[in-house]
């Protein structure tokens, strides 16, 4: 499970969260200004130049695979540019909208989800649990810190894996690594190592299917807010974490009890529903390009694989060809550091580039060893 903060890390955190989340002091003390959001989008021209949907093309590719039937990959992507698009235009200004109040200290971000999806473990029973325990900890973050969570899954496409190496060797015997199951497989033989273009097809359609029943779990009852002490899972349950989640749901069953006494009943919309929106790396581009797709209420380009992307370490050079991609689109962007990464440079590089919202994605498990 990962989480994240937003580019407003440095502002002041409830006391009960201090030490989950303590102040960095690398970070600039500075915070990104969102541009605003109820002006009219189709009067601001935030359209970056000379960029089109495949200018990334002319730069450096890091972590790419090389495929061994260019024919058959253009063949796939042509595919999915006929496809409907996963989320929409105004789905992911929506979420910019909720981060804009993160940024200010507004709201919190709460992003969680596996490293990687895979083909195998694809199942409603997966992606329920996945959900569940994001609501859990928004419920927990929200009580505690007294402020709205923003939940932003890390799923519905988050297959590829950079690696470090293109290669891998057991034995003597070398073959290409495992970059996710949207690119080939992960047993040890070459007809699994190959990258194989029809994955970026069953990628497209897991991600569908995943999407389809987070919906129907974040609007169809499942997420009420009085179910809350329904939501206990096995790994916690006689355990002193699922102690303190029963005593902590029992007390939110209190101030529900109270507000319905009030007259906001269970059957008021904010009780029965939440966002929840879907994120994942940018990393595999030709499948990035393929479901980017130009709004055509504002005229800007949104890539419809998800709500929030972010670039990774091993993909973030200024002069490369994701940030050349992420540069063009204006979905909520996000940069993954780690604590010893200098942000200036990159920070106020993006800014000139276009007035953008971006998300910090900072690893807490380091942070907080210091």
């Amino acid at each position: 499970m990962a989480i994240t903060g937003t580019a407003n890390l440095a502002a002041p955190t409830p006391p009960s969260l201090c030490r989950l989340f303590p102040k960095p002091r690398y970070l600039p003390t500075h915070t990104l200004k969102p541009r605003p959001i109820s002006a009219s989008l189709s009067s601001i021209d935030i359209r970056s130049p000379n960029w089109t949907p495949g200018s990334w093309k002319s730069k450096k590719a890091q972590q790419l695979p090389e495929y061994p039937d260019p024919v058959e990959l253009e063949s796939v992507l042509k595919t999915l540019e006929s496809f409907p698009p996963l989320v929409f235009a105004g789905e992911a200004r929506n979420l910019e909208e909720r981060l804009a109040d993160a940024a200010v200290g507004k709201a919190f971000l709460l992003q969680g989800g596996d490293c990687a999806e895979s083909f195998k473990e694809f199942s409603g029973t997966n992606i329920r649990d996945t959900f569940r325990v994001l609501l859990q900890m928004g419920i927990v973050l929200t009580f505690g810190a007294q402020l709205p969570v923003i939940k932003v899954g890390r799923m519905a496409g988050q297959f590829a894996k950079p690696r470090s190496d293109p290669f891998e060797v057991k034995d003597g015997v070398k073959l290409p690594s495992y970059r996710g199951d949207n690119i080939n497989g992960d047993a040890f033989d070459e007809k699994s190592r190959t990258p194989d273009p029809q994955r970026l097809i069953r990628a497209y359609l897991q991600s569908v299917g995943t999407l389809n029943l987070l919906r129907a779990f974040a609007t169809g009852g499942y997420a009420a807010m009085q179910r809350v002490s329904q939501w206990n899972l096995d790994f916690v349950q006689h355990s002193e974490q699922g102690d303190r989640y029963t005593e902590l749901a029992q007390r939110v069953d209190e101030a529900l009890g109270f507000m319905a006494a009030a007259g906001l009943t269970t059957d008021h919309p904010i009780m029965n529903t939440i966002e929840f929106w879907t994120s994942h790396e940018c990393l595999h581009l030709p499948y990035e390009q393929a479901l980017t797709r130009e709004d055509s209420t504002t005229g800007l380009y949104y890539d419809c694989s998800a709500h929030m992307l972010w670039v990774g370490e091993r993909t973030r050079q200024l002069d490369g060809a994701h940030v050349e991609f992420l540069r063009g689109i204006s979905n909520p962007l996000g940069i993954k550091v780690n604590v010893r990464f200098h942000l200036e440079k990159v920070y106020l590089h993006h800014l000139k580039w276009r007035d953008v919202f971006l998300v910090l994605l900072v690893d807490f498990v380091e942070l907080t060893k210091k």
